[in-house]
C-alpha cells in the first residue's frame, strides 16, 4: 500500500519531458494517464527562448502544474531544459541519471555512460513486468536492447545504429547511392537501388532483432526458470518495426515517457 506522500505523487499533475538525439517530447502527466503529448525535432530547441516557446503554452493550459521530470540523452540541450524549467515552475525539477533510486539493479561498468532513455524504459520495464524478465527495445535513432532478469538484475545490453542513420551513412558514404525514405516494404527484393538500399535497411533490422531476442531467450531461458520472457519496444521507428517481428511485442510510444514518471514518483518528495 502506498503511503500518503507516494500517493499524492502519484495523482499529481507531472510536467514530464524527453529529449532524444532527433526528437523532443513534452507531456503532461495525472498519475499514469498522459494528458497531451507535443512532439518537436531536438534541433530546434537550440536556447532558452526556443524552449520557452514550448513550455510556456502547455503550463498556461495546466496552472497547476509545478513539478517537472527530465529525461535527456543531449546534455546541451538537457541542460537548459532543466534551467527553463526551474524558472517557469515553483516545485522541483528532477533529471533521469543513473545515480536516483531505480527499481532495479543496474549492473554496468559506467554507469553515468547508461543513457537516461534506457534507464527510463527499464524501470518502466520493472514496473510492468515485476516477476519476469524483460527485453527492451528502443527503436529510434541508434537502436538499443536491455535486458532486465526476473530478480530486477540488469544483464545487459546491445546498441546499434537506427533505420534512418543506417540510410544517411549509405548516402553520404559512397558517391551514387541516394538518400532513401523509410517505409515498410512491399516485397524481400528491391527493383531499383532505392527500393534494394531500403529493404535492405528494414529487413535486416527486422531480420537482426529476431536473431538477437532468440539469441537472449536461450541464454536466458534456464537461468529465467522458464518464465516467459516479455518484448517492449518503443521508439520513434517502433511501430513499423515491431509490427514485422515474428514474436509477440508490447509497443508503447510513451514507455520512456512514463519510466520517467515512474522514476519521478520513486525519487521525488510533494513539493506543492
Amino acid at each position: 500500500m502506498l503511503h500518503t506522500s507516494e500517493q499524492a505523487l502519484q495523482d499529481a499533475l507531472l510536467f514530464v519531458v524527453e529529449i532524444g538525439n532527433t526528437t523532443a517530447s513534452f507531456a503532461v502527466f495525472k498519475g499514469d494517464e498522459c494528458l497531451e503529448v507535443q512532439k518537436v525535432p531536438s534541433i530546434l530547441l537550440s536556447g532558452y527562448e526556443e524552449i520557452a516557446a514550448q513550455i510556456v503554452p502547455i503550463l498556461k493550459r495546466y496552472s497547476t502544474l509545478c513539478d517537472a521530470a527530465l529525461c535527456s540523452v543531449v546534455p546541451s540541450v538537457g541542460s537548459v531544459v532543466s534551467r527553463t524549467l526551474s524558472h517557469h515552475l515553483t516545485g522541483q525539477v528532477l533529471e533521469v541519471t543513473a545515480s536516483m533510486s531505480l527499481p532495479f539493479h543496474l549492473q554496468y561498468e559506467s554507469p553515468d555512460s547508461f543513457g537516461a532513455d534506457r534507464i527510463a524504459l527499464c524501470a518502466l520495464s520493472s514496473l510492468l513486468y515485476p516477476e519476469d524478465p524483460v527485453i527492451a527495445l528502443d527503436i529510434g535513432t541508434a537502436i538499443t536492447v536491455d535486458v532486465l532478469g526476473s530478480d530486477r538484475k540488469y544483464l545487459g545490453g546491445l546498441i546499434m545504429p537506427g533505420l534512418h542513420l543506417m540510410a544517411k551513412a549509405l548516402h553520404e558514404h559512397t558517391a551514387r547511392l541516394p538518400l532513401v525514405t523509410i517505409d515498410r516494404p512491399d516485397k524481400l527484393m528491391g527493383s531499383s537501388t532505392a527500393e534494394c538500399i531500403r529493404n535492405g535497411i528494414i529487413l535486416s533490422c527486422v531480420s537482426g532483432l529476431e536473431g538477437l531476442v532468440v539469441k537472449i531467450k536461450t541464454l536466458f531461458q534456464e537461468e529465467q526458470k522458464g518464465k516467459p520472457i516479455r518484448v517492449l519496444a518503443t521508439g520513434g521507428n517502433a511501430p513499423l518495426i515491431a509490427g514485422m517481428l515474428a514474436f509477440s511485442t508490447v509497443l508503447d510510444e510513451l514507455a520512456v515517457l512514463r519510466g520517467t514518471r515512474y522514476l519521478f514518483t520513486l525519487n521525488a518528495h510533494p513539493s506543492c
